[in-house]
């Protein structure tokens, strides 16, 4: 009985995670979807716990779970969708997303038959890790040895996808007042300072 509960628990995330994901891309109010993405996001981290990354699964949570869905949620919250007009896009789109799907489906299969293909990477998985070394440090030991070019590749990645929404973000508004930093360095006393001398009984006109 005492083998059989981890295996139980294991179905009942798994179970849940799954049917969490396709009830976020299969709900039509947006608010639901992200609700149910941090169901999917709160399970992953059950599995997690079972296998004994307990480091990813606090990650999950805090990074996921605590920031980006509940971004996520306010932002389609305070969004004025049109569920009618995304609907017919996504008819339009649709070819595109296959393909993109396709391509997504096949770097994980190509991803894992690497891994397994791999004799240095079978013999990472296989061995194992001593019981004074923490899950942050396997972590860290691996993603910054074997894993580093790609790590700060993502990175980079990560970079340049911020830098884009802030451009296609960024508005030009005439009334809006910009730092001129250059303007602030050339200012001098003369020019950033007046001393007028007022009479008693009299403003400044």
């Amino acid at each position: 009985m005492a083998d059989l509960l981890p295996t139980l628990i294991f179905y009942l995330f798994a179970g849940i995670t799954v049917l969490s994901a396709l009830m976020v891309i299969s709900s039509k109010n947006p608010v639901h979807s992200v609700l149910f993405l941090i169901l999917a996001f709160f399970n992953a981290a059950g599995l997690f716990v079972l296998i004994g990354a307990e480091f990813l699964a606090m990650i999950l949570v805090i990074v996921y779970v605590g920031a980006v869905a509940v971004l996520f949620l306010f932002v389609v919250m305070m969004l004025d969708i049109d569920i009618a007009e995304l609907r017919e896009g996504f008819l339009r789109y649709l070819p595109l997303g296959l393909v993109v799907a396709a391509a997504v489906f096949a770097e994980l299969f190509l991803a894992l038959r690497w891994s397994l293909a791999s004799p240095q990477n079978l013999a990472m998985a296989g061995r194992p890790i001593p019981a004074e070394v923490s899950n942050t440090r396997a972590i860290g030991d691996v993603l910054y040895t074997w894993y580093l070019y790609p790590f700060q590749l993502s990175g980079i990645i990560l970079l340049i996808a911020m830098i884009g929404a802030i451009v296609l973000t960024l508005r030009a508004r005439p009334q809006a007042r910009r730092q001129n930093i250059k303007r602030q360095i050339a200012r001098t006393k003369r020019s950033g300072v007046e001393i007028v001398k007022v009479q008693s009984g009299e403003g400044i006109s």
